[in-house]
């Protein structure tokens, strides 16, 4: 039996599955043939995924972390099990941490031969940041219920339909002038559907990748500075960017009700690279695609003139 036919009919429990990354990996389990329940505080979100499912193929049911009994209801049958549960602000180590072990203990409990933690790259239990410390504690947690999870650090992820490069896109669309926090700090942006990959060819072969960490990422570092001049270049526009020292992007992070906290402006300054310390995607069978395959097409919608105008849009 190859890599890919082992999750044919198995049931994967993703916990937290209805998010940007959940229903990437989805889409990857269903074209294995696995069985899914998706299982969140709002599992409504993830409907959009009906279509691509067979009959009988997915389900979808209600699940707070914070509540174990919900998780375990969740986990009944569980073949493998996804912990997905991710934030930049509320309780951290509730979210990421010990709901991340909650969940670990149910999947061992109903008989699950593997499971996958998703945690993220710089994790560390003892960071003064609380979102990689809760990251860190959260693997401690999941390796203490579930000896032979895996655990994936992937770098700063990027789609079609992400959060992220939008972000930047419609800013940069928006505005004549662009302030860039921490421009120098690098990420190397790994594709959402090369990290889905990733966690379902972990899932398929646990006797190959459980008990092992691994940070996946794109295939070179990019600067934020470089990486909103490449967003713009996609949009054929030429706005002024304007890269702020760091003392007053943490003075921009402090400050209340604006888009980014003092966590993500620490977890920014730090960049998103891979340690070196840890396996990455070729481990896993996986050649990482550049984000510069897709920023072209992407960011049609974003030109001066959009889908229907001139092939080469005046810059602005």
């Amino acid at each position: 039996m190859t890599a890919q036919a082992s999750l044919d009919g198995k049931l994967v429990v993703l916990i937290g599955g209805s998010g940007f990354f959940g229903t990437h990996i989805a889409q990857a389990l269903l074209a294995r043939g696995a069985r899914l329940r998706v299982a969140s505080r709002h599992p409504e979100r993830a409907f959009r995924l009906r279509p691509l499912a067979g009959l009988g193929q997915i389900q979808f049911v209600p699940c707070d972390v914070t509540k174990p009994a919900t998780v375990a209801a969740a986990m009944q049958g569980a073949d493998a099990a996804v912990y997905l549960v991710g934030a930049f602000k509320g309780n951290l180590q509730a979210l990421q941490a010990d709901g991340a072990g909650t969940a670990a203990k149910a999947a061992a409990a109903a008989g699950a031969k593997a499971f996958a933690y998703v945690s993220a790259i710089g994790a560390d239990a003892d960071s003064e940041i609380a979102y990689a410390r809760s990251k860190g504690d959260g693997e401690r947690q999941v390796l203490s219920a579930f000896p032979t999870a895996t655990v994936l650090r992937p770098s700063t992820l990027f789609g079609e339909d992400d959060k992220f490069i939008n972000l930047f896109a419609g800013l940069i669309a928006s505005f004549p002038a662009i302030p860039v926090f921490g421009a120098r700090a690098k990420l190397q942006p790994l594709w959402v559907d090369d990290a889905a990959e990733a966690v379902a060819g972990a899932l398929a072969d646990p006797a190959q990748h459980g008990g092992k960490t691994y940070e996946i990422a794109g295939p070179e570092p990019i600067t934020m500075g470089a990486l909103n001049r490449m967003i713009a270049a996609g949009q054929q526009r030429s706005p002024l960017f304007i890269e702020l020292p760091d003392a007053a992007s943490a003075l921009f992070a402090a400050l209340p009700l604006t888009p980014m906290n003092s966590d993500q402006w620490q977890l920014l300054k730090g960049g998103s690279t891979p340690s070196g310390k840890y396996p990455g995607l070729t481990a896993l069978g996986i050649a990482p695609k550049p984000l510069e395959l897709f920023l072209d097409k992407w960011m049609v919608r974003f030109r001066k003139h959009g889908r229907f105008g001139p092939a080469a849009s005046a810059a602005r």
